[in-house]
């Protein structure tokens, strides 16, 4: 008998790379973190069943190590986030954010 691979092992791998990859945009690589770390608990589970019908599951491991790392990545990235605008407010972070814009677009100008 053939070993069959896991459901969304690949899914699995993949979301928990692309978290990784995006929790820079304001924390948003958390969502497919999360769904990374569901779908391998749910994978884990149908392998704890019939642990000889299957044959990929350091992938699946794999992913759901990745998968948790991005989730703190993430929380970190909003954590820091948080405690900036916290600290010094939505008006002066925009203020900066608004002439560093403006610095950038006249040095540009000039090409």
């Amino acid at each position: 008998m053939t070993a069959k691979k896991l459901p969304n092992a690949t899914i699995i791998y993949l979301l928990s790379l692309l978290s990784l990859f995006i929790c820079c945009f304001a924390g948003i690589g958390i969502l497919p973190a999360l769904i990374a770390f569901i779908l391998a608990g749910k994978s884990e589970k149908l392998f704890k069943e019939n642990p000889n019908d299957y044959d990929d599951i350091k992938k699946v491991k794999k992913g759901k190590i990745i998968a948790i790392i991005g989730i703190v990545f993430n929380l970190l990235v909003v954590g820091i986030a948080i405690w900036t605008l916290m600290t010094i407010g939505w008006d002066a972070w925009s203020e900066e954010f608004v002439r560093r814009w403006s610095a950038g677009m006249e040095s540009s100008e000039g090409y």
